[in-house]
């Protein structure tokens, strides 16, 4: 298991557990649940779908929502996302 460093600026407003989930549901449900939170504020989201990787960065690319952080460990992904508008 990879250790998660906790960085006080990443403390996130709203977690959100897509384990389990397939493509295209990670990232309905991050696109929905990043627009309940406010601009500058930290989304987490864990998901088990290996596509994660990429559909998140395509994610934030598209969107404009920055990715800060991402790790990966037990089969686990796990991203920071600021809400950018």
């Amino acid at each position: 298991m990879s250790e998660e460093v906790a960085i006080p600026d990443l403390n996130p407003a709203l977690e959100l557990d897509c384990r389990g989930m397939n493509c295209p549901l990670p990232i309905l449900k991050t696109k929905k649940a990043i627009g309940e939170i406010e601009v500058g504020e930290i989304l987490k989201m864990v998901a088990t779908d290996p596509g994660a990787v990429a559909d998140m960065a395509a994610f934030s690319r598209r969107t404009g929502h920055v990715l800060e952080q991402q790790s990966e460990g037990d089969g686990e992904y796990v991203f920071f996302f600021r809400r950018a508008k």
